[in-house]
């Protein structure tokens, strides 16, 4: 009824789980990240240091991510310990275990199994 119209904007961190809200005029543009989601063969994880190696479509290995729970920043979500414990069942049983990765804005994360 006054003013401008507003956007109300809710998101989740897809990297720290941490909520953000945004109110914005609908008038402006919206910087929005482009996520892309893909999978590969995990090969190895460690579960003292965290470190894994995955098999990329081309035969090379892939050997830069770390199990979910070895977070930088803040504290591992409680999807982060499910995922990593279900890594490791899997790996550990000897299944073929095909991992889903988000990376966006620079950053990699292993969010699935």
């Amino acid at each position: 009824k006054h003013g401008h119209a507003k956007a109300h904007i809710v998101a989740i961190d897809i990297f720290t789980g941490k909520k953000y809200e945004d109110l914005c005029p609908t008038s402006h543009n919206v910087e929005v990240p482009n996520v892309k989601r893909t999978e590969y063969q995990l090969l190895n994880a460690d579960a003292d240091t965290g470190e894994v190696s995955l098999l990329l479509e081309n035969g090379e290995t892939k050997e830069d991510l770390n199990l979910p729970t070895f977070v930088k920043i803040g504290e591992p979500t409680d999807e982060d310990v499910k995922v990593v414990a279900d890594i490791l069942n899997y790996f550990e049983s000897g299944k073929t275990v095909i991992v889903a990765v988000l990376s966006a804005i620079g950053e990699e994360k292993i969010v699935g199994v």
